[in-house]
């Protein structure tokens, strides 16, 4: 795995390629399917990219059914004795460092041994580094294959064991850098490499034996954008291929962190604990989102399901979808937020095959069926080339939608057929109808009237306002209910080179779509947005039950005083609340505040372990003695020391704040971990302002609403910017 280095970071890894699959309904396996798919790939390489070395691509490889005739042949040359096919599984490994991977070698040996099964031997897998390029070989691994014998339980058992064995050698291997497994299955195998398309086939000379046969063959030229290309980042991983961008990484891979200490599986047992990290550091987005979705799948969903809870349907504003099918993704919204980002996914488990589309349907693919029952699906029209006349039908994949090939049970299903039996597995609509309330159902409330020691004036100062705040940030805001107009771009020093006191805020900027990653129109394209949040705590990511969707469901973050108050009274019937106060004493300075950071973050863990499902960060309070820690600072702390404890998910951050005020203020407490966010000050600066020229008699409740709104419509602005459609998804990211 390429190393962080420089400026080069592995979480910049996205990719923009061409994929594709070509699979037989009837599930009989064939040397032409092999050979039609490596087609695929070779008419996809304009989709693919070189660097300095036009012979080096960014990466290129097919995955296809264990060839059991094949590898029987093979290993009987070899000495190893291969019992009945999806009795063993085969493992591909890339081995570095010294001694050829003696290391790794050693360590997976006594790792399969550790879990009970038995290790048949190694086989050189045949390559021709003469078909490479010179950069590509400069960096090639060795190649070797190695066999697995299941020696207890059933098909579905053995592939947990050979993850769970997997994910074992490569955390004992991790330092070391020693090897990489490309894949471990009883079901599938891999070939691929620092390669271009055409030069897999030359480089692998088992892709050319006729004996090599498969109803299945997924393939996929990369193009890497901004990134360097490695072997290991090539495609297929070993569930899917990948064309397009996972903007929600960061927080994708952080709640799957937060997730691992409440994950709880009958079928893994004891194993659960040797998986973590769920998520391998130092991958590329696609890499990632293979490892959760491995996960899901082994752990009880079936695969088509489990790349539904991943990258659901735009379901939010879409009031004509099928209540049952909003049922569905309404309801595991409350299990893991979406892998959210313009992306085509491809994926098999080697008896079924399919393909989906983001709820944008920002990467093409599109597909044709064969009067012979060939499935074709690829990048574009025209990858495989089929008389007319074979075609039964050719269509594209829309925004959202499913298509899956069945290669046990023989059929071929369209979305309404993979995903009507996932509709109806549990009774959605009515666990959501008892268990979700919308914050405006909750009864009337009002603050009670606590006196602020410092009166507004003064805790404007505290908080940083100025004049230009007042009239040109707040007020057009009331007036119009959007942010401000402005030049494009800013002219202001930077933060870190001012001589004056700057908000924490001010030292943050914000991340755009790059290259092949386009920005989305918020406002065409409202029916993908959403600013919808919930609070409450999750459940177990593995099971489904009325308790998982046991919340309180907001419109958008901005909570006036009353609505926080509501929250505030929710009782532990629904989300117990507790409010912990982010002040610390002026008089102890810098080391008092780094001691009252502290302290805050145990408190929190205590409350939250305590049963608390909804913590309220406030700095109400301010005065000449009490001085507040910076709310990013604070929510950011708490939110991470709870990641790191394992409760993060048992609750929910509420942000009460005189702090924020702009926008860009807001997008960072929610990227950093806040639900909803209370800007009491800004909204008694409105209270002052009513009735001024300022707000040219715009009432103060109007002016409310009008900041509210701008706010909602700014906070869309931002995260389209960066490829991201929902702001749940934003969150924590």
């Amino acid at each position: 795995m390429t190393r962080m280095t420089g400026l080069y970071d592995p979480l910049y890894e996205h990719d923009s390629c061409g994929l594709g699959f070509v699979a037989r309904v009837d599930g009989r396996r064939t040397r032409e399917t092999v050979e039609e798919g490596l087609e695929v790939l070779r008419n996809l390489e304009h989709r693919g990219t070189s660097g300095s070395d036009p012979e080096t691509g960014d990466g290129a490889g097919i995955l296809t059914q264990i060839p059991d005739a094949f590898f029987r042949r093979e290993c009987k040359g070899l000495g190893i004795e291969l019992p009945p096919a999806g009795s063993y599984g085969v493992g591909t490994l890339f081995e570095y460092g010294l001694e050829e991977g003696r290391d790794c070698e050693g360590s997976l040996e006594r790792i399969v041994a550790e879990e009970g099964q038995r290790f048949l031997g190694f086989r050189d897998v045949p390559t021709a580094p003469e078909h490479a390029g010179s950069l590509a070989r400069k960096v090639m691994p060795r190649i070797r294959q190695f066999f697995v014998e299941c020696r207890n339980g059933d098909a579905d058992a053995f592939e947990r064991k050979l993850y769970v064995i997997r994910r074992r050698l490569h955390k004992a291997v991790e330092e070391t850098h020693d090897g990489y497994v490309v894949s471990l299955s009883s079901r599938t195998v891999i070939y691929k490499g620092l390669l271009k398309g055409w030069q897999l086939p030359r480089f692998y000379s088992d892709l050319g034996d006729p004996g090599f046969a498969s109803a299945i063959s997924l393939v996929h030229e990369r193009f890497s954008t901004n990134t360097l290309g490695s072997w290991e980042l090539a495609h297929p991983y070993r569930y899917v291929a990948h064309n397009g961008e996972i903007n929600t990484l960061r927080g994708n891979i952080n709640w799957m962190r937060a997730r691992e200490s409440r994950l709880e599986s009958s079928l893994f047992g004891e194993d659960m604990q040797k998986l973590s990290p769920i998520i391998q550091p130092g991958q590329s987005d696609s890499a990632s989102f293979d490892n959760a979705l491995e996960l899901l799948y082994l752990a009880g969903r079936s695969l088509p399901h489990a790349v539904a809870m991943m990258m659901p349907e735009a379901w939010e504003n879409d009031d004509l979808m099928d209540p049952e099918r909003r049922a569905f993704y309404q309801y595991h919204s409350a299990l893991m937020e979406a892998w959210d980002g313009p992306a085509a996914i491809a994926f098999t488990d080697g008896r079924i095959v399919g393909a989906t589309l983001d709820r944008n349907g920002l990467r093409p693919a599109r597909y044709s069926v064969t009067k012979d029952g060939r499935v074709v699906m690829a990048s574009e029209d025209g990858a495989l080339r089929i008389p007319a006349e074979e075609v039964v039908e050719r269509w594209r994949l829309r925004p959202g939608r499913m298509l899956v090939v069945d290669t046990e049970r023989n059929e071929l299903l369209h979305d309404e057929d993979v995903k009507r039996p996932l509709f109806v597995r549990q009774p959605y609509r009515e666990w959501l109808e008892a268990g979700e309330i919308h914050l405006n159902q909750l009864p009337d409330a009002t603050p009670d009237g606590r006196l602020e020691p410092s009166n507004l004036f003064e805790r404007q100062l505290a908080f940083g306002y100025t004049i230009e705040d007042l009239r040109i940030l707040l007020s057009p805001m009331a007036r119009e209910g959007k942010e401000p107009d402005g030049s494009m771009g800013t002219d202001t020093p930077l933060a870190v080179l001012s001589e004056r006191p700057q908000l924490l805020f001010s030292y943050f900027k914000q991340h755009f779509a790059q290259v092949t990653n386009p920005p989305i129109d918020p406002l065409r394209e409202e029916l993908v947005m959403s600013l919808k949040m919930s609070l409450g705590p999750e459940q177990n990511l593995f099971d489904e039950t009325p308790e998982h969707c046991r919340r309180v469901l907001i419109d958008q973050p901005i909570l006036t005083a009353d609505e926080l108050e509501k929250i505030r009274r929710l009782g532990t019937q629904r989300a117990a609340t507790t409010t912990l106060s982010t002040l610390f004493s002026v008089s102890t300075g810098e080391k008092g505040m780094e001691d009252a950071l502290h302290r805050l973050c145990e408190k929190a863990e205590s409350a939250v372990r305590g049963g608390s499902a909804v913590l309220v960060l406030s700095d109400r309070g301010v005065s000449v003695e009490q001085a507040p820690i910076p709310s990013l600072l604070a929510t950011a702390a708490v939110h991470h020391y709870l990641v790191r404890a394992g409760i993060r998910t048992g609750t929910t951050l509420v942000v009460e704040t005189a702090e924020a005020r702009e926008v860009h203020h807001f997008a960072l407490l929610v990227g950093y971990g806040a639900t909803a966010i209370n800007p009491y000050l800004a909204f008694e600066t409105l209270e002052e302002l009513a009735g001024s020229d300022l707000l040219e008699g715009v009432g103060l409740e109007q002016a409310k609403k009008n900041y509210v709104k701008a706010i909602g419509k700014g906070l869309l602005k931002v995260i389209s910017k960066m490829g991201i459609s929902t702001l749940f998804s934003y969150c924590g990211a």
